[in-house]
């Protein structure tokens, strides 16, 4: 929210999504794609409705694998990528099959749908929308291990790629500008920001004042003091090109 404000404040309207099964959006454990890819289909519907296409589209994490998969389907809605603090890496591959899944899934198979209502991440979800808590509790837990199975699954298939899911070949096509802000922890590996750049044709890079930490996850409140600098890059960024 206060990197999205300060965005907002050099005069750029500014859309946050809530992403299925995150915020207060709506669960739903019927897709057959990585998460990723349904939240760009998601998005790119949302921005139509709200007649904001086309659009820079960006994200941190898992949300810079989104803008990637947006951008390769939908590049005619795409004006151009904010990427930051890109995944990528063995480390990340193995820690984030276990955060987004494998938990949930034994967490399920020990204590049903009641053991994962309980837990922080969805109770707040329950507690942004009630409606989610009727949801997961008359959920079958058998059906809920087969979703998180299957996104597991995929998001395992796509983990030595250059970003999970994103083949070379895919980025090196892609042809909307692109600016790139590598993260510097053991998950956001600055290393997988530069690849993503080289691979990207004409993409730019920007290197903020930090160091790489060996740690798991620096977490994003930690880059408060880089807002202004990030602002200013992907403000500057979108104007020229916007001009363009």
């Amino acid at each position: 929210m206060p990197l999205a404000q300060k965005i907002a404040a050099e005069g750029f309207r500014v859309l946050l999504h809530d992403r299925r099964n995150t915020g207060a959006s709506d669960m739903s454990f019927d897709a057959d794609e990585v998460e990723e890819a349904v939240w760009a289909d998601d998005l790119h519907e949302l921005l139509s409705q709200l007649d904001g296409l086309p659009a820079f589209i960006g994200g941190s994490s898992s949300g810079a694998r989104t803008a990637i998969l947006f951008g390769l389907r939908h590049p005619q809605a795409a004006r151009g990528l904010l990427l930051f603090r890109v995944t990528g890496g063995a480390f990340a591959a193995g820690r984030l099959p276990e955060n987004y899944y494998n938990q949930f899934i034994r967490m399920a198979e020990a204590g049903g749908m009641a053991a994962i209502c309980e837990h922080e991440q969805y109770a707040e979800r329950i507690a942004a929308n009630p409606a989610n808590g009727d949801k997961l509790a008359n959920m079958d837990p058998r059906d809920f291990i087969a979703a998180l199975t299957r996104w597991r699954d995929l998001f395992v298939a796509g983990k030595d790629l250059p970003v999970f899911g994103v083949s070379e070949a895919e980025l090196n096509s892609m042809k909307m500008p692109v600016m790139v802000i590598p993260g510097n922890d053991k998950t956001h590996d600055s290393g997988a920001g530069r690849i993503v750049h080289e691979m990207i044709p004409g993409s730019e890079l920007h290197q903020l004042p930090i160091e790489d930490q060996d740690l798991p996850l620096v977490p994003f409140v930690d880059w408060e003091d880089q807002e202004p600098e990030i602002t200013e890059v992907f403000t500057g960024f979108m104007q020229r090109h916007a001009a363009a």
